[in-house]
């Protein structure tokens, strides 16, 4: 494990600098009771996690979820197993006109230990199962992903078949947050990105194709006990730069915040070629809410290393409300503009890069 200090800018309500921890061993998440032991990230998820460890049981939340496109297309793949019931998931959103096109849904009760998905998200693994009438197969391989998908939705067939490429040796950013004065509240997530993807998202008789050449695809990954109640902005992209000799490059960021206790680490990342380049916290100049989602955008990091304004074109609004549990989520996607710096000082020009940052509001 080895710290290294941020450079501190004040702006907003930023607190006192954090250290960010780097975790580069194996090292244990959780004791027996369900206290967190490790807090801090990681290049690769090095965190073990004992899930029955967790503490209370029914508070604990796993999830896989995939989220590929390009600018015109999005697809959301996903499997989620918050203990007293879960859900798979394929969505597929034109995000150029603004519409849902397909979305298969399938709920179960009592997950717990019915359903159990890989203790890690960035090593071979594979889940593979069925849940009422969908099916699905989540197969990572060493320098490979594929994902499955099949349900009938309004008497047709929503099927998903996509493959991913895995740089050797790809880095992620996988960040372990605790929650103040809360010892047995954790929220680790993996965010890998930069996987270029292809594959078709069917519904009917309608095959949408999606190619390497402009498609990515990005884990979300969580194994969490959190509060009832969080809120959190998340955002996350992938593409092609070309240096001046016309090489092309892997350049991709991920960006949340807003959760728990981040005195050891934020979940902030630019990925370039693979390897990840840890900067500092973010926040948007203007909040959006209640009625500023489609006004730009504009980032600013406290060290100064992501500075870029997203311009929105879509804002993918939904509000899934069951009473005890809810999900408010504006998913806004759009266009990115501005630099960010590496690591060793290089800067990066961005311009008109498709990504994506949402506004949520949780209680579950």
């Amino acid at each position: 494990m080895s710290e290294t200090k941020r450079t501190y800018i004040p702006y907003g309500e930023w607190k006192e600098s954090s250290k960010q921890t780097e975790y580069t061993e194996k090292t244990r998440l959780l004791a027996a009771d369900g206290t967190l032991l490790a807090k801090g990230w990681a290049r690769h998820n090095v965190f073990d996690y004992e899930r029955s460890f967790s503490k209370p049981n029914k508070r604990k939340k796993e999830w896989d979820f995939y989220q590929l496109g390009n600018k015109d297309y999005s697809v959301q793949i996903s499997f989620a197993n918050i203990s007293v019931g879960g859900y798979a998931a394929a969505k597929l959103i034109d995000i150029k006109n603004g519409k849902v096109i397909a979305d298969a849904f399938a709920l179960f009760l009592g997950g717990d230990n019915k359903y159990i998905l890989p203790a890690k998200g960035d090593v071979p693994n594979r889940f593979k199962t069925k849940v009422g009438k969908a099916e699905l197969d989540f197969n990572t391989q060493e320098n490979s992903r594929t994902l499955y998908f099949k349900m009938p939705v309004k008497g047709k067939i929503v099927e998903c078949n996509f493959q991913m490429d895995i740089m050797p040796g790809l880095e992620n950013i996988t960040t372990v947050l605790p929650f103040e004065n809360e010892p047995t509240k954790y929220f680790m997530t993996t965010k890998q990105n930069c996987m270029p993807c292809e594959g078709t998202f069917r519904y009917g008789d309608d095959v949408y194709e999606f190619s390497k050449e402009n498609t990515f695809c990005a884990l979300d990954w969580g194994r969490v006990n959190t509060p009832y109640r969080m809120v959190w902005y998340w955002g996350n992209g992938s593409t092609y730069l070309y240096d001046e000799a016309g090489n092309k490059h892997i350049f991709g960021f991920e960006i949340t915040w807003a959760i728990g206790d981040e005195s050891n680490a934020t979940e902030t990342c630019l990925f370039f070629d693979g390897k990840a380049h840890k900067f500092g916290a973010v926040d948007v100049e203007v909040f959006p809410k209640p009625d500023k989602y489609m006004k730009p955008w504009k980032f600013v990091s406290e060290d100064g290393r992501f500075n870029l304004t997203m311009t929105p074109f879509f804002d993918q609004h939904s509000d899934m409300n069951v009473g005890v549990a809810r999900m408010h989520t504006h998913q806004v996607h759009g266009l990115w503009n501005g630099d960010v710096t590496l690591d060793d000082g290089t800067k990066l020009e961005i311009k008109d890069m498709y990504a994506f940052c949402e506004y949520v509001e949780n209680k579950w």
